[in-house]
């Protein structure tokens, strides 16, 4: 019995997410119908972020345990079999490797990066339609960092969580929440993103503060008023929750060894 690590990269509109839901196609099922068709074995792949219906993903990390007797088999080869069987659906394996039967790919990740993509300009979206949160009023990005300043590090993130998140405990720790801005296009358009590292996030969180950040940068709210609604512990103080559209799982660390 071998441990394999693979990274996934999938773009989620038409999926209800990554966990195995009755009659819905989903991230984790479909990767599990592809080792079957492989293997001929019912596999159980375990992922290390539960991404909801619509999202996105550069680099999902998920294990799975795959018994293949004493036929030689390799990463590439994985890989090249499981990408077979997934086509032409918008789902590909990147990498895979052996790892020891210790590693986890949720419990053993050290950071979770994401990504919150807009695309600020006026013109509707002919290549990224379901894959941006389309703003056409012009958004302030110096007045947006200075609100995210406010959510960097150990809070108690109740405003910025969805009302049916079971975490245990809403405090959570934002390493680093940047924004960043560039040319989307050669007439004005801006791609705004926002970059979120944490151990871990509440669901919808950083949907939420998405969400609550355009407020600043459409100037409907100042800085300060994202500092009031964090300390107000308080989901209805908060934003609104931005599309599903422009969230990407990026990349996951893990300790080095």
């Amino acid at each position: 019995m071998t441990r394999w690590k693979i990274t996934v990269e999938y773009n989620g509109s038409e999926y209800a997410g990554w966990q195995m839901q009755d009659g819905q196609p989903t991230i984790q099922g479909e990767l599990e119908k592809a080792l079957k068709a492989f293997c001929q074995q019912d596999i159980r792949v375990h992922g290390a972020g539960r991404t909801d219906a619509g999202v996105h993903a550069k680099g999902q990390i998920a294990h799975f345990d795959l018994d293949y007797g004493d036929r030689p088999l390799d990463g590439f080869e994985l890989s090249k079999a499981l990408n077979a069987h997934l086509r032409p659906q918008p789902i590909s394996v990147l990498h895979a490797e052996e790892v020891s039967e210790e590693f986890h790919a949720r419990f053993s990740a050290k950071e979770k990066i994401y990504s919150y993509f807009i695309v600020n300009r006026r013109s509707f979206l002919a290549l990224d339609q379901g894959r941006a949160w389309l703003i056409k009023t012009p958004l302030d990005t110096v007045a947006m960092q200075e609100a995210a300043n406010h959510l960097i590090g150990e809070h108690d993130f109740t405003t910025f969580r969805a009302t049916e998140c079971q975490a245990k405990s809403p405090v959570r720790t934002l390493n680093e929440l940047r924004i960043e801005a560039r040319e989307y296009d050669q007439h004005g358009g801006l791609a705004v993103l926002i970059h979120a590292r944490a151990q871990s996030f509440l669901h919808h969180q950083v949907r939420n503060i998405a969400g609550t950040l355009t407020l600043v940068g459409e100037s409907k709210w100042s800085p300060d008023d994202v500092k009031k609604a964090l300390e107000a512990k308080d989901r209805k103080a908060g934003g609104p929750t931005a599309p599903a559209d422009g969230l990407y799982l990026i990349k996951i660390d893990y300790p080095e060894g």
